[in-house]
């Protein structure tokens, strides 16, 4: 079997796990790849965690990659400054693939140029407004445009792994990896299931913040915007304004955000679509079904089922 050559490139900052993902799964995928990796001037770097990592070669003395993986960092910054040295790999590699920010380093060295992309939910507005020549999925756990492939935050980073050798050894083998490392094949739903109440803006608002808690803390009270206006002690018409000057939505909308966030934690503590429709604040299981779509992008349903394929989203044409 010919040698695959994965280089993962580490630089000070890194964080430790978008480097030890690909690490792990082709190092556990076994004979076929040969997993290196280089730094910028072949010296240890620390990551983000503290922990020292030891380099195989430096940057310039890579002669060829099948496959080059670029981590991210804490600060995308970090990784936009390392671009010319990844401009300088990804110009000796086969396919080109970045976990979390490191997307950032991708774009910065121009690779994402009419691309469709995707980075940590967190991030994924600052890179669509620094790069705007790149088409982002904000909501996406990894895609594939062409060779270049990307990935959303941290842990991500198997996901995306996982779609790589299953491209190149198929399905049997990725799952395999797969339930050695007890991580789902492909995780359900996108990027938006761990941001449902994060993606709301933190406000110090003196009538949106107790409002918010208020919904946090039970989410199956009334919450309707009538209920709400009566317990701020302002018209319904100004706690819309409110609300969109202060966290950028409805009040209606932060509502359902926070009652999905609450279905989808009953529901992973095994409660059913029924219970978790009424503990959530949802008149109905087909209320929540729809909601849950919307905000997470699978059914509550096939939420914690196992997916067969780690496909990536792939651009057409691609």
């Amino acid at each position: 079997m010919t040698t695959h050559t994965v280089v993962v490139f580490a630089f000070d900052g890194v964080r430790l796990l978008d480097v030890s993902a690909p690490l792990e799964v082709f190092g556990t995928a076994g004979a076929g790849y040969g997993v290196r990796v280089c730094t910028p001037d072949g010296r240890d770097v620390r990551t983000s965690a503290g922990l020292r990592i030891g380099a195989d070669l430096a940057a310039g003395a890579v002669d060829r990659a099948d496959t080059l993986v670029v981590p991210g960092a804490v600060d995308p910054a970090r990784c936009a400054a390392v671009a010319p040295t990844v401009a300088g790999l990804a110009g000796r590699a086969g396919r080109v693939a970045s976990v979390c920010t490191g997307a950032f380093a991708l774009a910065a060295a121009g690779l994402l140029a009419g691309r469709r992309a995707t980075t940590h939910w967190e991030h994924a507005a600052e890179l669509a407004r620094r790069y705007p020549e790149v088409t982002v999925a904000p909501d996406a756990i990894h895609v594939r445009d062409g060779e270049v492939w990307t990935s959303a935050g941290v842990t991500a980073g198997i996901d995306l792994c996982l779609a790589l050798l299953e491209e190149d050894r198929g399905p049997a083998a990725a799952r395999a990896v797969a339930r050695d490392l007890v991580v789902f094949l492909q995780r359900p739903g996108g990027q938006s299931q761990f941001s449902a109440v994060s993606r709301i803006p933190p406000t110090g608002h003196p009538v949106v913040r107790p409002l918010l808690d208020a919904v946090v803390a039970d989410p199956a009270a009334d919450h309707g915007v009538a209920a709400l206006a009566r317990r701020a002690g302002v018209s319904p018409r100004h706690l819309a304004r409110l609300f969109r000057e202060q966290v950028g939505a409805t009040p209606s909308d932060c509502v359902e955000r926070v009652r999905v966030e609450a279905a989808r934690m009953l529901l992973e503590a095994g409660a059913g679509v029924t219970g978790a429709a009424a503990r959530g604040g949802f008149g109905s299981d087909e209320s929540l079904r729809r909601a849950f779509a919307r905000h997470v992008g699978v059914t509550p349903s096939a939420y914690l089922a196992r997916f067969r394929t780690a496909g990536a989203q792939t651009v057409s044409g691609s």
